[in-house]
């Protein structure tokens, strides 16, 4: 036996390889189940949960529990709690993955996928997997963005990925750097300890106290029908970017700290300086910039990109249509990286690459 003839053997041959474990990847292994299709889900991570296993600790849904549901269950509510906490959410994907028997392996870091007579293989390190289709389902978490800045700050740089509780930053004058629900959850805490400052592109939009993330999900999901039908694109319409006031997020408005800069133009060793050519000086600088899609394993496919993704109609690969891309963000499926979106999502990718498989 070569040693090719090895690593299929410790790997195998099915209908369909799903590379990720998180929400999009077991959203997908629900309906390739109820299709009757094999199909084998290689998960990078150590246990169940996905992203939900690395954020902050006070980390929460921006929608209560009974409108973030994966397909056929549920999310239980948290007692006491609207907005679930990262850690209710890994242990609903947790039970998820046994309610439903789903086959993961893990851990398995998938190092390529390539083309191979009739089909794709998947290969890590120590094994490969031959099927008629891939369903990456990476996400974003392992590639975050770190925008570009001129000069160089003297202090501490870290990004939402490292960041996991307030107290090492008491006393401290803290830069969050970034618009989104995550900045605003953590500069809402790490005000409470430390003097913050907040910097963002454009203002960022604090919604009404009753908007929740199943209201911008709606929204979303209009918009894209719109422009679908060529009706242009409310951009005066809530957005799944803008922030929603969890009650941690509400207090710090209370405070009096929810109050955002104009980005900096510069770094400098004492801190930034403000366009008004103003210093400010801060120890530490706290990027909550986002991330990019994770997705290197599909370098060996050549795939071509559009705004730096690659192209896709829906979910589905146009350089290769055995592959399908799923949870990346809106170009995969409206609000694909969220709970609910993942799960819409992965019904219509399961049906169209079954219906292939079946061709």
């Amino acid at each position: 036996m070569t040693e090719a003839d090895a690593a299929l053997d410790r790997g195998g041959v099915v209908d369909v390889v799903v590379v990720g474990g998180g929400q999009a990847g077991l959203a997908a292994g629900y309906f390739l189940r109820r299709a009757g299709v094999s199909f084998v889900i290689l998960d990078a991570q150590i246990g169940a949960g996905g992203a939900w296993r690395h954020g902050w600790e006070s980390l929460r849904l921006f929608s209560p529990a009974r409108y973030s549901p994966l397909p056929g269950w549920w999310m239980p509510p948290q007692p006491g709690e609207p907005f679930p906490t990262a850690a209710h959410v890994r242990g609903y994907l947790a039970d998820y993955e046994r309610r439903y028997a789903l086959p993961i392996v893990r851990p398995v870091e998938v190092t390529a996928v390539g083309r191979v007579a009739g089909g794709l293989e998947v290969r890590s390190r120590s094994a490969r997997w031959r099927a008629g289709a891939v369903v990456s389902a990476t996400g974003t978490w392992r590639r975050p963005y770190w925008p570009r800045y001129p000069g160089r700050f003297g202090g501490r740089q870290l990004h939402t990925v490292s960041y996991r509780r307030p107290e090492p930053f008491a006393g401290q004058r803290v830069l969050v750097v970034g618009g989104g629900n995550s900045a605003a959850q953590i500069l809402a805490e790490v005000s409470t300890v430390a003097k913050t400052s907040w910097a963002t592109l454009r203002p960022p939009r604090l919604l009404p106290d009753e908007v929740d993330g199943r209201v911008l999900f709606d929204v979303a999901s209009r918009r894209q029908a719109a422009v679908a039908a060529g009706r242009g694109d409310d951009r005066g319409a809530a957005a799944l970017g803008e922030i929603v006031m969890v009650p941690s997020v509400r207090a710090a408005r209370e405070r009096g700290v929810l109050v955002a800069r104009p980005m900096f133009t510069r770094l400098v060793p004492e801190g930034v300086v403000w366009p008004d050519d103003t210093l400010g000086r801060f120890d530490t600088i706290l990027w909550c910039t986002g991330f990019r899609p994770d997705l290197g394993h599909l370098d060996p496919l050549g795939l071509s990109t559009v705004q730096g993704v690659p192209a896709t109609v829906g979910t589905r690969s146009v350089d290769e249509p055995r592959l399908h891309l799923l949870g990346y963000g809106d170009w995969t499926g409206t609000a694909s990286a969220t709970i609910i979106g993942a799960a819409r999502t992965a019904k219509a990718c399961v049906a169209q690459l079954t219906a292939a498989l079946a061709a």
